[in-house]
């Protein structure tokens, strides 16, 4: 009897060892995973604000992803379910806006891998007629905190020579 409470204890010893030493797998130097960021960034999303890091009064910003001034993705809601074909849906008026434009999007969560560095949130605009295939330039954007509520991603800007940052503040649709 005593030998068996032994070897129990011994196996059960060397269990919490094994599993105290081992990296957690997911992780990358304690940040989420790519698969982890997906999960918490699928959903439906209000875009919120977008702050402006790094910016000095030099520097203005006239549209971003090449489609209109920040100020018209304000309030823009942005599907982004499981299967990555995903939409923005623009609601701001604005001389510049589109109120109730839908612009499809496909996007996912690039993986650096073995290359080192973070997740970062990437999307390309589908246009009618393209196929994502063939479709070659996206947006990266830096992948900042996601909870059950709020998303915030982080977009660099070169400013000549120095980066300022887009930070963008969604909220749970």
């Amino acid at each position: 009897m005593k030998r068996l409470s032994f070897l129990f204890t011994a196996v059960l010893y060397g269990s919490f060892f094994l599993i105290s030493c081992s990296s957690q797998q997911g992780t990358t130097g304690g940040s989420p995973s790519a698969s982890a960021w997906r999960g918490g960034v699928k959903g439906q999303w209000v875009l919120h604000s977008v702050d402006k890091e790094n910016f000095s009064a030099a520097f203005s910003v006239k549209t971003i992803f090449e489609e209109a001034p920040a100020e018209c993705f304000i309030g823009s809601i942005w599907n982004l379910p499981n299967n990555g074909k995903g939409s923005i849906t623009f609601d701001a008026e604005g001389k510049l806006c589109a109120p109730g434009a839908v612009r499809n999007i496909v996007w996912s969560i690039y993986n650096p891998g073995k290359e080192g560095g973070e997740p970062q949130f990437q999307f390309k605009k589908i246009y009618p007629g393209d196929k994502p295939s063939n479709v070659t330039a996206g947006y990266r954007l830096d992948l900042t905190y996601a909870d059950e509520q709020q998303l915030t991603l982080r977009m660099p800007v070169d400013l000549e020579g120095k980066t300022g940052y887009l930070i963008f503040n969604f909220e749970r649709f």
